[in-house]
Parts: C-alpha cells; sequence; structure tokens
C-alpha cells in the first residue's frame, strides 16, 4: 500500500512540536551541523585530500537530490557551478517566496520547524565557503518572518550562528529579507534583483548566471527552503544511502501539496516516484477520493503553470525492465509514478510539487480564466511577448467568460499562447503563462469553442455586436470570422 515517507515533515504535527529552539534540541536538533562541522580532512588513494566542505558538496552530489523548488535541477551539480577562483565572496540565499498557485508545502517548513531549515542553510553554507546568506521570504508569509527571525535570535544566542559557530572558527551570518508579493521573484534573477533593492527584472543568462555574477555581481547559490531540509538528512544518511530512498534520478523524498476537489486536500511527503498520481489523488493516505458523486475531469500536477491532464489519457513511455532493457509502455494517466521524468515524459512536470485535482463540476473556461488573470497580473513586463500575450490571454478568457466569447477564441488564444514560449522572453514566465492556456485549450476544446458559440447565438439573436478582438486577429479563422453572423 502507498505510505508517506516523513523525513522533512518528522516531527511538524507531533503534538506539542513548537517551532521553539529547545523543542528542535530535545528532538536532536543541530546534531547533523556538529557533525559537518566536525568533519576532518580525507586523504584519497590518490594523494588528493578533501577537506570538510569538499566532502559535504560531493555527498550532496552523490545523493542525487535534485531541487524541489519547481526545474528539478541537480543541487550537487548547481554547487560545483560556484566560480570559487575569483576571491569575491560567495552568497547562499534560501528561496522562501513560495509563489506557484496551488503549492503550500515550504510554508509548513517554516512555520512549523524552522530551525531544520537554518540547519540546512548553515550547512549548505559551511559546505561552499559562504559567510553571508539570505532568506527571501515571501511579502504575505508575515507571521513566517516574525517566526525566522526569532528562529535566528535563538540560533545565535546559542552560538548555531555569528562568528566561530560551536568553536569551528566557522563565522556566518543569515538575514530575513521580505518581498513585495511579487510572483516574478521566485525567478533566481529576479530574486536577486530584488534583494538588491532593484525592480524584479529578472536577468540575460549568460552572462549572468548567478553560480558566477549573482548577488552584487558574485557568486551565488539559490536554493528552495525544501532542498536545504533536505541537504541536513544528506549529510545525517550520507549521499548514498539518501539516493537509496526514491527511485533512479529522483532519489529522495519529496513533499507535495494536494488540493481542489477531493477529501483530504493538505501536504504530503513521499518517496519519489514510488507513489502515483492515482494513489495520490484517491488513497485514504493521501487525497482519499473525489468528492461522492464526483468523477475526476482533470489534473494539474505541479502547480499553475504545469500543463493541464486530462482524465483518461494515456502515454508512450520508456520504462527500463528487471533485465536493463527499455521498452516503450502504454501507461494510464492514474498509473504515472510522481517523479520528475515521468511527468516531464508524459508532456507536463512535477513543477513545485502541488497537485490540484478538477473533477467534473469544474467550468474549464472559468478556471483557466483565473489561471491566466494571475499570470497578466504578475508578468513584470519586462519582455513584450509576456507582457503583452498574457494581457490578451486573459482579456480573451474574461470575455469568455462573462458572455462575450467568439467562436473562433479557442483558436486565438492557441495563437497567442503558442507565440510566447521558445526562447522569445528572457526568464521562464513566458512559458509559465502560456503552458496553461496552450494545454487547457488543446484538451478541452470543445468547451472553448461551445462556449464562444453560445454567447455569438445570444449576441445574435439580441442583435448586438461581439467586441473586438484583443489584438492581432489569428489568420487560420479568417473564414470562420466572416461566417459568424454576430459578427
Amino acid at each position: 500500500m502507498p505510505q508517506e515517507y516523513r523525513q522533512i515533515l518528522q516531527h511538524i504535527d507531533q503534538p506539542g512540536y513548537t517551532p521553539a529552539l529547545e523543542c528542535y534540541l530535545r528532538h536532536g536538533g543541530y546534531a547533523v551541523l556538529r557533525q559537518a562541522l566536525a568533519l576532518p580532512p580525507r586523504t584519497l588513494p590518490g594523494g588528493q585530500v578533501l577537506s570538510g566542505p569538499e566532502q559535504l558538496r560531493q555527498e550532496v552530489m552523490v545523493s542525487g537530490l535534485r531541487g524541489r523548488g519547481g526545474a528539478g535541477f541537480s543541487c550537487g551539480l548547481k554547487w560545483s557551478f560556484v566560480d570559487r577562483k575569483s576571491g569575491k565572496p560567495i552568497y547562499l540565499i534560501c528561496n522562501a517566496d513560495e509563489s506557484e498557485p496551488g503549492t503550500f508545502k515550504d510554508k509548513q517548513i517554516i512555520y512549523k520547524d524552522p530551525h531544520q531549515m537554518l540547519e540546512g542553510m548553515i550547512i549548505a553554507s559551511y559546505a561552499n565557503d559562504v559567510h553571508l546568506a539570505f532568506i527571501y521570504i515571501r511579502g504575505e508569509f508575515v507571521e513566517g518572518a516574525r517566526i525566522l527571525n526569532r528562529a535566528l535570535q535563538e540560533a545565535r544566542a546559542k552560538g548555531f550562528l555569528g562568528r566561530n559557530i560551536l568553536g569551528s572558527g566557522y563565522d556566518l551570518e543569515i538575514h530575513v529579507h521580505r518581498g513585495a508579493g511579487a510572483y516574478i521573484c521566485g525567478e533566481e534573477t529576479g530574486l536577486i534583483e530584488s534583494l538588491e533593492g532593484k525592480r524584479a527584472y529578472p536577468r540575460i543568462k549568460p552572462p549572468y548566471f548567478p553560480a558566477v555574477l549573482g548577488l552584487y555581481q558574485c557568486p551565488t547559490i539559490v536554493n528552495n527552503v525544501e532542498t536545504l531540509c533536505a541537504v541536513k538528512h544528506i549529510v545525517a544518511r550520507g549521499g548514498a544511502e539518501y539516493a537509496r530512498l526514491g527511485t533512479p534520478n529522483n532519489t529522495g523524498t519529496r513533499i507535495v501539496s494536494i488540493s481542489g476537489h477531493v477529501r483530504r486536500p493538505g501536504y504530503y511527503e513521499i518517496e519519489v516516484g514510488k507513489v502515483t498520481l492515482g494513489e495520490l489523488i484517491h488513497d485514504p493516505a493521501f487525497g482519499g477520493g473525489l468528492r461522492e458523486g464526483r468523477q475526476l475531469k482533470a489534473i494539474i500536477p505541479g502547480g499553475s503553470s504545469a500543463k493541464v491532464f486530462k482524465a483518461g489519457e494515456t502515454f508512450k513511455l520508456k520504462r527500463r525492465g528487471p533485465d536493463g532493457k527499455e521498452s516503450v509502455q502504454e501507461v494510464a494517466l492514474l498509473d504515472l509514478p510522481y517523479d520528475f521524468d515521468s511527468l516531464i515524459a508524459a508532456g507536463s512536470m512535477s513543477g513545485s510539487g502541488a497537485i490540484i485535482v478538477l473533477d467534473d463540476s469544474t467550468d474549464i473556461v472559468a478556471a483557466l480564466a483565473n489561471i491566466a488573470d494571475f499570470y497578466a497580473h504578475e508578468s513584470c513586463g519586462q519582455c513584450t511577448p509576456c507582457r503583452e500575450g498574457s494581457l490578451w490571454m486573459a482579456k480573451a478568457l474574461r470575455r469568455l467568460t462573462h458572455g462575450e466569447g467568439r467562436p473562433e477564441d479557442a483558436d486565438y488564444l492557441a495563437h497567442i499562447a503558442d507565440n510566447i514560449p521558445g526562447g522569445r522572453t528572457i526568464c521562464a514566465f513566458g512559458e509559465a503563462c502560456a503552458w496553461p492556456v496552450q494545454s487547457f485549450v488543446a484538451k478541452f476544446r470543445d468547451e472553448f469553442i461551445a462556449r464562444g458559440a453560445a454567447d455569438a447565438k445570444r449576441r445574435a439573436a439580441s442583435g448586438r455586436e461581439t467586441a473586438a478582438p484583443s489584438g492581432p486577429p489569428h489568420p487560420a479563422t479568417a473564414a470562420a470570422l466572416a461566417q459568424t453572423p454576430a459578427e
């Protein structure tokens, strides 16, 4: 039977467990930090000597840990890119700007177990010769910022932060920086710009890869809250042992946020790839199934920017058998393992680990309109395709949800969405706003056409003309426009 594997969430929901340092210490807190700081140099067979920090970086690489913020990039590889020869200071930033709609896992850690996150940050900072680190927290997490500042004060008072941490000779200071509630600050270079006190315009990469030119044009590591918590457990277990959790190339545990039309919305920690989408939605240990009398209509598997899956879909995926040989197998939607690679192969992504379940009571057009409004509002406006395209899509969907739709709006939406991604924007926000529209329209096209046709019919009956298109007309719909009575 599928079940949770609570590692990061091991203590969080236990009766009497609090964010206070004394409670964390009673549960073994900061013991791993002591272990990390006390690592002696190790001589390899070839005579090379690895320092304690180098050994920690190696363990993270061996663990196979992939970032839990959305992109799923190798944490060890990201650390290996850091410019350690320039002589500039190296900074570490904890990205606590949890902004992806449907995602609420990091908030649980911040509010309920802040010292676990701090311990992971301190270990990661020591491993990378960082002496000044920042926690960039979402502006709406007002109480979370208070909790973190209180936790930092407690850690300093006990010698876990500041000068000469635990007598090791290592110095580190951490500061909390509150954002202003901008989704774009979840993108690491936009976050860095904001942290420097500037407007959060993402930077062009190259040359501004944070590992080389990040905060104050110095080498910078940006890791997610959950990722940094995992670092603590990697050091405690050892990289190879940690890699035994989960599945190949999808190691460790992952916290998923399940919301929408399920009986038990909440956050759950699983071994990556050991539980399927269907189990996460229907099993009593997780989502508990749909509401009585309802059928599954769609799943957004990785936060609102992930491409939607339609109920009943099947996918042809490569699978490796017991003999090690690969074969192509047909996998049903609900049998998809919840891991990075399977969801990408199926045409979407696990993103921030947010699963949004939509049953057959869902108005798909209204759901997409809600998502599009969010992205139109959150675009930083730096790139024309994203700035204009997100607004055009939101306007078209607003028409469709307010009785002003047109039969050709499905094609119109797809045309706009297809012209935003593909390297036309500086950051991935363009993809984030386009992917939902592309997938919703492709998989539920009949609902968009029916809505537009019904609106056009009502307007024709009342003698009203439709609103003008929001943006340039789609060339492929000229014939349809000419034949629509309401036009």
